[in-house]
């Protein structure tokens, strides 16, 4: 297995660009495909391109938001305290792997956007504390408990098909969460994953001291509060920006928004995560002036996303205008029975992520033509969504765009961890296509 995580590491080392060229080159890739297997002319697929390009803005501004609003909560002083007790409880290799996959992993169940920078910010922390730990591979850890967002509580397939009204409600009715995320097979998947993927990962740790890299300390930022000084010397704007009062009074009324949205039974969606994660950390915060200095501090994290989605963007828009994905999906459906849909599904689904990595917007293109097809077949829809979700959240091991801010909180570089989350693909592969068929196989 260490062989194999150098070899791999060597290799991505030698030829793996970075991230923005990765989606310059996947552009490309998807021109030559929608012109190969479509007969899309070069000038339309240039056209599908560029007016897909801000297509998904919005989208992308809540992704950015999430992110960014999780990653203010890690900061938060209460968060921040917590992450250096469990960080301070940690003195061997083994065990500063696992904990970053389970802090990772559970966090990324409960909220992707939360537990995508908690996992990182613990691994940097760890990275620190304990001594001998091989830096690349405890961020890479960190990261692969993203793994079990799609089939968490912010999982966005699941949350949709559970929404009265979804686009798909006449074609396959509301599903509730009971028969997705809360399903034993579901549960026992998530469970399987939180107990084996932290040892997993430890094995890959390097036994050889030469082969270890440790974190440099000198790249650890470390951000100072502001204070407000002297009170006597300090003016009515400077007291206001760090006026308690003024922290904690408007993040008690986000809060009760929130408590009176879901009195009057309101949705879980993305804009009330968001909401609640940005009003959660201003009264954590209680200090504006301290919230504003950890949010210009986290903007670095998300600037290659803010940056890089609109190339997905316009890359979903080759996929959609050229009929590309379409066929992509109906290309497994062709083969596929009552049985083997959902495992087809999981794998069209994940191809489709590397190219576009989109949930929400791929479910809804890729969608229709599953749940069709589950009709026709005789298949469980349950199992033929999630699976399409499974397939995206499994190839987000490398697919280099969510994985950005974790790596803008590490300071590595992409060629640095994609190794052993090559690794890391392979063996949860073999979790997911295990659940994928049970699930199948039961639901025909």
């Amino acid at each position: 297995m260490q062989a194999m995580a150098n070899f791999f590491t060597r290799l991505v080392s030698r030829y793996m660009p970075d991230p923005l060229v990765i989606a310059v080159l996947l552009t490309a890739v998807t021109i030559v495909l929608a012109m190969l297997v479509e007969g899309t002319s070069v000038f339309a697929a240039t056209r599908f391109w560029g007016d897909g390009f801000w297509g998904l803005l919005a989208f992308s501004m809540q992704m950015t938001v999430i992110l960014l609003a999780g990653y203010i909560l890690a900061k938060t002083p209460l968060v921040d305290r917590l992450l250096d007790h469990i960080a301070g409880l940690v003195t061997t290799p083994f065990a500063a792997i696992v904990v970053a996959t389970l802090v990772g992993g559970v966090g990324s169940w409960l909220n992707w956007g939360f537990g995508l920078v908690i996992g990182g910010i613990v691994a940097q922390k760890l990275a620190v504390k304990v001594r001998g730990l091989h830096y690349p591979l405890v961020i890479a850890a960190a990261y692969s408990g993203f793994a079990l967002y799609g089939i968490g509580l912010s999982g966005s397939v699941p949350l949709l098909i559970a929404t009265e009204g979804h686009f798909l409600q006449d074609e396959m009715g509301l599903v509730p969460l009971s028969q997705t995320i809360f399903s034993p097979i579901l549960l026992i998947t998530s469970a399987l994953i939180i107990v084996t993927l932290p040892l997993f990962n430890a094995w890959l740790h390097p036994k050889h001291p030469e082969d270890i890299i440790e974190i440099d300390l000198g790249t650890v930022e470390k951000p100072a509060a502001p204070t407000l000084g002297d009170t006597r010397d300090a003016t009515l704007a400077e007291r206001l920006n760090h006026s308690r009062i003024v922290g904690i009074g408007i993040g008690l009324l986000g809060m009760l928004y929130v408590v009176l949205y879901s009195l009057d039974g309101g949705s879980l969606n993305l804009n009330t995560v968001n909401f609640t994660f940005v009003f959660l950390g201003i009264l954590l915060f209680a200090s504006p002036a301290q919230y504003l200095a950890a949010l210009n501090d986290g903007v670095r994290i998300v600037s290659g996303i803010i940056i890089q989605y609109p190339f997905y963007a316009g890359i979903m828009g080759i996929l959609v205008g050229s009929g590309l994905m379409v066929s992509f999906a109906n290309l497994f459906v062709d083969i596929s029975s009552a049985t083997t849909l959902p495992i087809w599904s999981f794998v069209s689904g994940g191809v489709i992520n590397i190219l576009a990595p989109s949930g929400g917007g791929q479910w809804a293109v890729q969608g229709p033509v599953m749940i069709e097809a589950a009709t026709e077949l005789g298949a469980s829809h349950a199992a033929t969504a999630l699976a399409v979700q499974i397939g995206d959240q499994w190839t987000n091991m490398v697919q280099p765009f969510w994985i950005l801010p974790v790596l803008a909180i590490s300071g590595l570089k992409l060629r640095d961890v994609m190794g052993y989350m090559v690794l890391i693909l392979m063996y949860l592969g073999i979790i997911f296509v295990g659940a994928v068929w049970l699930w199948g196989y039961l639901g025909a």
